[in-house]
């Protein structure tokens, strides 16, 4: 045996801590129909497919955070970033 071998095995590393997942929230009946009014609106402004679906599910993100938010807050915050 060579100096740098040894007869016990490397330790293994730590497994990483594991996040909790978020619960999830329902979008009220009022938020799915503001949801639907305002993408409505998009595709006729002209939006392309690609960009209505990542339009709507950004929206749907920042309308389960709260239930109050409607579709037009959740436009306006996600256009900030």
């Amino acid at each position: 045996m060579s100096d740098y071998e040894s007869d016990t095995p490397a330790p293994e590393p730590a497994p990483a801590p594991v996040k909790p997942k978020r619960e999830s929230k329902k979008m009220t009946d009022k938020q799915k129909a503001d949801l639907n009014k305002h993408m409505a609106k998009m595709k006729k402004d002209g939006m392309t497919l690609t960009e209505q679906r990542s339009h709507r599910m950004k929206l749907m993100g920042q309308m389960r955070k709260d239930p109050k938010m409607t579709a037009r807050k959740a436009h306006s915050a996600i256009s900030k970033k």
